[in-house]
């Protein structure tokens, strides 16, 4: 259904999008307020996880800084994708100006929900003890706060909508990468191709088989970690995708300072060496992560084998 929404055209992505994040947003916010105004949330909640050994304190890191990079792929989810909005610089009737302020506005709001979603989910009913247990935070912070009755059970329901648009605004970005790169050559150019709706259709679905192989093979040959898996390879996919944007950051400023910057990063070439170097650490600090950063890194070997035999010899001028 998200795929065939997608090829009926942006207009419609974008508003479905738009609809589900208000809802969710909104719902969100009430949970807030309740949270506060029924006296559910506790500070003390949050820091009811007993200290793994005595060399760590129980109110600060209670598993030492390896459980701050346990915890990164969680962390990550919170954000995860919200570095494609630039995708939809195509549909933007003012790019220089409009699309600054949506990645500014975008990222504050989001940041805003999440500081708020993980402090206060935490501080109601078992605390961190339990919410590092459970396997729906949100859902059983919801019934702290509001009860197990249908009007609780209705607010997870619309609160839980967030993940459908953040799952819709995917397909819509992985769609406009493979529509893009084939345009550019690096990919076969029929996948270029757009529909009535000027909606790269066969790019939706080529996208969408290879999601569903994936999760096929990864269901078929681990099956008693297939959500831990799809997780760590979405996650640090993108952390990977992170540190080589990092890099082409710093490469165009230093090979091309010429071309036009309508907007400029105001951390500049020391916050792209940074975060690079974060996102390096944050694959290979944790051992049982390392099977999903090599999943996605023989994924990258292969498109860079494919690239350095076939499709550097199709790139059209534009690409170079």
């Amino acid at each position: 259904m998200f795929v065939w929404i997608n090829i009926r055209g942006v207009e419609l992505t974008l508003r479905f999008c738009l609809i589900v994040t208000a809802c969710a947003a909104a719902v969100l916010v009430v949970f807030y307020v309740s949270a506060i105004m029924t006296g559910s949330f506790a500070v003390d909640n949050l820091f009811n996880i007993p200290a793994s050994s005595s060399e760590y304190s129980r109110t600060f890191l209670p598993f030492g800084w390896h459980g701050v990079f346990a915890a990164l792929p969680f962390a990550i989810w919170f954000y995860l994708a919200i570095e494609q909005l630039p995708l939809a610089a195509e549909e933007t009737h003012d790019v220089v100006h409009d699309m600054p302020n949506a990645l500014i506005w975008s990222i504050v709001t989001l940041l805003g929900l999440s500081l708020f979603t993980l402090v206060l989910n935490t501080g109601v009913g078992g605390g961190a003890a339990q919410m590092g247990k459970t396997d729906a935070p949100l859902a059983d912070g919801f019934v702290a706060v509001m009860g197990s009755g249908i009007t609780g059970k209705v607010l997870v329901l619309i609160a839980l909508t967030g993940l459908v648009a953040s799952f819709h605004s995917i397909i819509y970005a992985y769609g406009r990468v493979i529509f893009s790169l084939s345009r550019a050559g690096y990919f076969p150019r029929g996948l270029s191709v757009v529909n009535r709706w000027q909606s790269p259709q066969r790019a939706l679905i080529i996208g969408a088989v290879m999601g569903l192989v994936c999760a096929a093979l990864i269901h078929r040959f681990q099956e008693n970690g297939v959500g831990a898996a799809l997780l760590n390879m979405a996650v640090f996919g993108a952390v990977i995708s992170y540190a080589l944007v990092m890099v082409s950051y710093v490469a165009l400023r230093v090979r091309r300072p010429d071309l036009p910057r309508p907007y400029r990063s105001p951390l500049g070439i020391p916050g792209a060496v940074l975060g690079c170097a974060l996102s390096m650490l944050a694959c290979f600090a944790v051992q049982q992560y390392r099977p999903g950063v090599l999943g996605t890194a023989i994924f990258l070997v292969v498109g860079m084998v494919y690239y350095f035999v076939f499709g550097r010899m199709r790139l059209v001028a534009q690409a170079l």
